[in-house]
């Protein structure tokens, strides 16, 4: 009768060329799923700015401004993927966010609980992002 069974071998080890191009995919992988950070500018005397851009798959992008507690803030995105949401982040918080686009829309106003830089973050959702799917965005951004 022939039995098979599965031995491993507990000297078997991986060799230090196999755990460096191991640790190498590992960090590709982190960098290519980071958050790309982009800091918004207005133009001199102006209130408002407009970025226009392209994500795809797991990418996501943080733009961010500052702004002052009291102020009004408008965010809108127009794109031309329907799981292309934004989300919004108040100062200090960092997985915490304070309008969540794909449940509340394209579009937020409202006025501002702290002072600090706030991040308009751009991302696909998840279904979208596995598909490698791809969206063109115009991101419109009102401080008042």
């Amino acid at each position: 009768m022939f039995r098979s069974r599965l031995h491993t071998n507990p000297e078997m080890t991986m060799t230090p060329i196999t755990r460096i191009l191991l640790a190498a995919l590992l960090v590709s992988t982190t960098a290519l799923a980071g958050i790309h950070t982009e800091r918004v500018h207005f133009a001199k005397g102006a209130n408002s700015a407009t970025v226009e851009g392209r994500i795809q798959g797991d990418m996501t992008i943080d733009y961010v401004l500052g702004a002052k507690q009291g102020q009004s803030m408008n965010v809108s995105m127009s794109t031309d993927n329907g799981a292309n949401y934004f989300n919004i982040i108040a100062p200090g918080k960092e997985h915490e966010a304070m309008f969540v686009g794909s449940s509340s829309g394209n579009q937020f106003e409202g006025r501002l609980p702290a002072s600090g830089d706030y991040k308009v973050r751009v991302y696909l959702m998840r279904s979208a992002a596995r598909r490698d799917e791809i969206a063109n965005y115009r991101l419109e951004m009102v401080i008042d």
